[in-house]
């Protein structure tokens, strides 16, 4: 299902969540101040502005108040991190994820009313991006350029199924290589394990194909 996320602040990570989330098919508007970081990103993503985001009346213009999720990515502006994460939950933004430059930095953060808090570099804003498009997602780490490995809640469409059953290579083109029952871990299991309400699945795939597991 495409969604639709804005990103506020083309730092390393901001970029690193972007362009994450428009490969996976997405669509991304991005907001930055510095028009040449704004143009390095532009034919990555759905939309990218060259605005300055502590503006309400232009982020009204923009229509970010109808996005799904905002990532507050500034980094070196805390007035402006914290101003924008503030505007967007008075917006009404369901999801507001910001960047946090320290532990007290994330309290306030905290109390304004952001959803995430977080304390990034490069590899944390892939995660992000796709835990983002997946509520059902618990960790992701990405092996090479296109391939993943997935940790997933199983979908209620999958209980009391066995993976033969599930056939998730050919539906969605990943392997299970594990599954995570309680504190037990079942590594490499057959084509009659039974999936049971609330095992982690641990698959392996493709980045697009990962993308298309049931949230």
């Amino acid at each position: 299902m495409r969604k639709q996320f804005v990103v506020i602040g083309l730092g390393r990570f901001g970029i690193s969540v972007a362009v994450t989330l428009s490969k996976l098919g997405h669509e991304v508007l991005v907001i930055d101040t510095n028009e040449n970081a704004v143009q390095s990103i532009m034919h990555e993503v759905t939309h990218a502005v060259t605005a300055d985001a502590r503006d309400e009346e232009t982020l009204k213009a923009l229509g970010v108040r109808n996005f799904e999720a905002a990532i507050v990515a500034i980094g070196h502006d805390l007035e402006a991190n914290i101003l924008i994460t503030l505007m967007l939950k008075e917006m009404g933004i369901p999801y507001v994820v910001a960047k946090a430059q320290s532990l007290q930095h994330g309290k306030v953060l905290e109390k304004i009313g952001a959803d995430k808090i977080i304390y990034p570099e490069k590899d944390m804003g892939v995660r992000l991006a796709h835990n983002l498009i997946s509520t059902n997602v618990m960790d992701y780490m990405e092996i090479s350029p296109e391939y993943s490995v997935f940790e997933f809640i199983a979908s209620a469409r999958f209980i009391n199924k066995t993976l033969g059953e599930l056939d998730l290579r050919a539906v969605y083109g990943v392997s299970v290589i594990a599954v995570k029952r309680d504190e037990q871990i079942i590594v490499a299991p057959g084509a009659d394990t039974l999936i049971k309400d609330r095992d982690i699945l641990v698959v392996i795939g493709e980045n697009k194909a990962l993308a298309k597991l049931p949230g």
